[in-house]
Parts: structure tokens; C-alpha cells; sequence
């Protein structure tokens, strides 16, 4: 893989002037990376622009499952199960490094939302839509099975249970690799570039971005013929640089997360629960920690770092110690948090918890194509259906575009021919790295993180500084970031290439300053960009800690 780096980001701004691009894309989270990639698949000039860093938005904060829906069964959403449950099996094929099939376990109590019968039917029915292989099949159990699986289940009311599978992934780490791969294809993308207005042609169709470099305050013009937004959140606020699209209207919703240490809520497998008014809850284990999440709030604050409440702590640790007394969980459990915006099609009379996921193409007067809603699991599929659009725009046009190929395309990291192969091949790269100096543990976190581009990781070894008080194994994550992955801020680092803000916190606190001080003599910051990151690092852990 030729390298994504800051310094491919300079050029791409250096030469847009230059350029005409068939499609440009505005915003960097999965739904703007699938495009991207889709797009260049298909052989068409592609430029993406991202105003924070990939996936810095929703793309990073959502619960971190790939899965299919299952509660949409209950408002009638069958087309919606049916796409995103297919699409399941399709990301997990193209990136088994960061997708991973685990039982999820659906309990059901006496005055629950779920009954016995309307659970195996539903779990049958959602098996069927989503096309689920018959190793990976619900599973009914007795109350007494569901007890042996989760011990720290409340036992009172319990009826039973179901199983079935569901795939938890890294929804950053997932955009990343989206990403990389769309710049494989021949896709230009640059973070930190903020799109403050349009270009039109003659007869006032949408032409090109008016952009900001965000680290430089530097001014430039971007052209194309095609301009997609796919801001997420900031969709209106883009369509609102261009025209507003009448009738169409997002309501965004927050959804919140705690996690815990393993040792507070050993949890054997993720749970599915409902709460006593009704919303879905899940629990879920990861690296030795456990996460629990989410509610859905209707928001109306800052989009770029939304918040957890005190209320919104208090109202997930009141469903925990509901469904798992044993657990003994407080608030001084809480190791770190983070709050996501997801971005809904609005629908009238419908509540939070009610709204579709589904996704909607929206197309003002000028020609500047919006996509809205939609889930990270459907993003392949939404990516597909708005390059038809652009697709055939162009052929119009006389461009030649190539069929959709992103069903069968590895993502960057998850060249396996089948992937199945992936657990063997994390052993087998285990081993070989320890022969750079890493422990095997450090070997299986890098092998498993970065699948088929671990080789590349392990040949930075050349790179590392060995006066710096950083290990090896942060030195190769943290150069690959920087070199392969256009990291650019400690943020980008601790948050989105490596996850730890979220899931080790403790390690961030041990190693902030080290790693401040390598990405400062890499990078070449000034003073005052070093304390301007420094600054923005310990704002997000606050922000963690709640």
C-alpha cells in the first residue's frame, strides 16, 4: 500500500487547483468513505473532504456492532432487515480484521417487551430476511441455559432467552479502512478541510467547493461535476451553504455509552435488553472491558463533541443494576464514556426509538446530492445506491463508469482469501513479530488490529527512535498511523487509529506525554501546535471521564 500521510494531504491541496474531479464528496465518515471508495472503484476521479478528522464524527461514536436491526421487525421495517441484515455477512467478509461474529444474547422476562413466542418467531423471520447461514441460526434457551450463559442476569421474572449473531467492529477503524482502500482505487482525500460554499456554473448547477484548510487558515477551490454531501449531522448545515430541500428534515438523537472494567461486569457474551420504558440496551464485552449502551435522546447542542449527562449516567446505571443486581455497579465503576449524534430522517409523530434507519437521496435545484439516515451497517449498500445516481448522471455526460464492485472488494487490512483465515493468520504474524523484540501479546494486538497490512507495521521498525522512552509496539502503531492512516493530532491517535480514549484510558494517561513529544519531532510542530493539541487531547479525555 503506497503511503496516506499528512504529506499526501499537502500535495492533494497543492494540486486542486489544477484538478476536475467527476466526483467530490463532503464528509469523511463511513458513508462518505463508502462513496469514495465506490465511486473510485468504478473508475471515476474521486476527492473527498472531511472539515475534523475521518470519522471524527458519528463514525466513532456509535454502539460498534454491524448488525441487522432486529427491533425494526417490530415496526414492519422487513426491506430494512432484510438489506442491512445481508450486508452483515458482506463487511464481515471484507474485513474480518475488524468485524467479528459473536452470539448475542436476547433474554426475556414476564414483563418485557419480548415473549417466548414472539422471540423465536421474530428471531426466525430476521434469520430468514437476512439470509443468516445455518451455523449462525437462533438459538432458543431455557431460563435455566440463559442463567448458565450470564450468571449476573436478574433471575426474577426471567422466562428465557434467544440467540443469534450479531458483529461487533470498530466503527473508526472500519471508516479508516474504507478510507485507505478508497485511496488505493485512486481516490483523493484530505481531513482537516472545511467546505464553506459551492461553485456554480453558468446556468447555477453546482460545480465545484469553495474550502478552508483547517490547520493552515489557507483558502482554495475545488471542481467537479458531481458533489455528493454526506455530512451526517452536518447535512443540513452543508445543503444550507447551497439550498434548502423542502419537506426533508433531519432529527438528530444522542446515544450514550459507559464502560467498565471486566472485572466489574464479567460479562460471557454481549446482551440484548429492553428497559421498563421500552428503550433497547446492549452489553457488551471487548478486550477486557465491558460497554453498555445506548439511549435515545433528541439533541440540539454542539455536534462536534457531544456530551454524556449526569442523567444520562444515571439513567444507563439504573437499567444495569435492574438487569444485573449481582454486579454491585456505581458510578465510581465508570472508567470512561463517550456520546454519539446519530442523524435520523425526521417523521411526524413517531418517537426516538421509533424513527426508520433508513436512508433517503435527496437532490436540490442546483444538482448537490444529499444522502441522509441510514445505518453503519447499510453503508456499502448506501454507498452503491447513490453512485448508481452519479453513475448515471455521467454516462450522460459521455464519462465512462465501471459496474459496482464493492460486494467482492477487501477493505485495506482484510486481504484473506477467505476469512476464515484470519485467526490463523494473527497467530502465525504473532509470532513472526515477537522476532522484532514485541511480546507475543503485543504481536496479537498488532496482527489482529491491522490484519494483512501488519507486515507493513512491522517494517517500520527501521523508523523507530530508540532513545525514546516509548515502547516499540506504540512507536510501530503510532508511525503506521502518521505514515499510513493521515493521522495528524494525539486525538486522531488515542481516539480513532487505536480506540484507547474509549477502551484504556488508564494507557493514555500513562503515555500522552511520550507520544506528544514523538508526533511533535515527526510531524515538526511548532510550539504552539504542540500546546494547541496537548490542549485539544486532555479536552477529550475530560470529556471521556465525564
Amino acid at each position: 500500500m503506497k503511503p496516506f500521510s499528512h504529506t499526501n494531504r499537502t500535495h492533494i491541496l497543492q494540486q486542486l487547483t489544477n484538478a476536475h474531479y467527476d466526483v467530490i464528496v463532503v464528509g469523511g465518515g463511513i458513508t462518505g468513505t463508502g462513496i469514495a471508495l465506490d465511486a473510485a472503484s468504478r473508475g471515476l476521479k474521486t476527492l473527498l473532504i472531511e472539515m475534523q478528522d475521518f470519522a471524527a464524527g458519528t463514525s466513532s461514536r456509535s454502539t460498534k456492532l454491524v448488525h441487522g436491526g432486529l427491533r425494526y421487525l417490530k415496526q414492519l421495517e422487513v426491506k430494512l432487515v432484510a438489506d442491512v441484515g445481508k450486508e452483515r455477512a458482506i463487511v464481515y467478509e471484507n474485513a474480518p480484521h475488524v468485524t467479528h461474529p459473536e452470539w448475542m444474547l436476547l433474554p426475556f422476562y414476564k414483563s418485557g417487551t419480548f415473549g417466548k413466542r414472539s422471540t423465536s418467531f421474530g428471531l426466525q423471520v430476521y434469520d430468514f430476511l437476512a439470509g443468516v447461514k445455518k451455523s449462525e441460526r437462533r438459538k432458543m434457551l431455557t431460563k435455566e441455559e440463559v442463567l448458565t450463559h450470564e450468571p449476573l442476569l436478574n433471575e426474577e421474572g426471567l422466562i428465557g432467552g434467544g440467540e443469534y449473531v450479531e458483529y461487533r467492529t470498530d466503527d473508526a477503524r472500519l471508516t479508516i479502512e474504507v478510507a485507505k482502500k478508497a485511496y488505493e482505487q485512486g481516490a483523493d482525500l484530505i481531513n482537516y478541510t472545511k467546505v464553506t460554499g459551492f461553485l456554480y456554473d453558468k446556468q447555477g448547477k453546482v460545480n465545484g467547493v469553495k474550502l478552508v484548510d483547517q490547520l493552515t487558515d489557507e483558502s482554495s477551490n475545488a471542481h467537479g461535476t458531481i458533489v455528493v454531501n454526506a455530512g451526517g449531522p452536518w447535512v443540513e448545515q452543508v445543503m444550507d451553504l447551497d439550498e434548502k430541500v423542502e419537506g426533508n428534515k433531519l432529527l438528530l438523537t444522542k446515544g450514550v455509552h459507559l464502560v467498565f472494567d471486566r472485572s466489574v461486569l464479567p460479562l460471557h457474551q454481549p446482551i440484548y435488553f429492553d428497559t421498563p420504558d421500552g428503550r433497547m440496551i446492549f452489553a457488551i464485552p471487548r478486550n477486557g472491558k465491558t460497554y453498555v449502551g445506548t439511549t435515545d435522546t433528541v439533541y440540539e447542542a454542539d455536534l462536534k463533541n457531544p456530551k454524556m449527562t449526569n442523567e444520562d449516567k444515571e439513567y444507563l446505571l439504573r437499567a444495569i443494576t435492574t438487569m444485573f443486581p449481582k454486579a454491585f455497579v456505581g458510578m465510581n465503576d465508570v472508567e470512561s464514556t463517550w456520546a454519539g449524534v446519530r442523524p435520523l430522517i425526521q417523521e411526524e409523530g413517531k418517537g426516538t426509538s421509533e424513527i426508520s434507519r433508513k436512508d433517503e437521496v435527496w437532490e436540490s435545484s442546483t444538482g448537490l446530492l444529499t444522502i441522509a439516515g441510514g445505518k453503519l451497517t447499510g453503508y456499502r449498500k448506501m454507498a452503491e445506491e447513490i453512485t448508481d445516481i452519479i453513475s448515471k448522471k455521467l454516462k450522460v455526460q459521455g464519462v465512462k463508469v465501471g459496474p459496482c464492485v464493492t460486494k467482492n472488494l477487501r477493505l485495506s487490512g482484510g486481504e484473506f482469501n477467505r476469512s476464515r483465515d484470519y485467526r490463523a493468520y494473527v497467530e502465525d504474524r504473532a509470532k513472526e513479530l515477537t522476532k522484532l523484540g514485541l511480546s507475543f501479546q503485543d504481536g496479537l494486538n498488532i496482527a489482529s488490529m491491522y490484519g494483512t497490512n501488519t507486515n507493513q507495521v512491522a517494517q517500520l521498525v527501521s523508523r523507530v527512535n530508540p532513545s525514546s522512552q516509548l515502547p516499540l509496539a506504540i512507536q510501530l502503531t503510532l508511525l503506521y498511523a502518521i505514515e499510513y492512516e493521515m493521522a495528524i493530532t494525539p486525538v486522531d491517535y488515542f481516539m480513532r487509529r487505536t480506540g484507547a480514549i474509549f477502551f484504556d484510558i488508564h494507557w493514555v494517561e500513562k503515555w500522552k506525554k511520550d507520544v506528544i513529544s514523538y508526533m511533535k519531532e515527526v510531524l515538526d510542530w511548532s510550539s504552539e501546535q504542540t500546546n494547541q493539541y496537548s490542549e485539544e487531547l486532555e479536552a477529550r479525555l475530560a470529556d471521556a471521564k465525564g
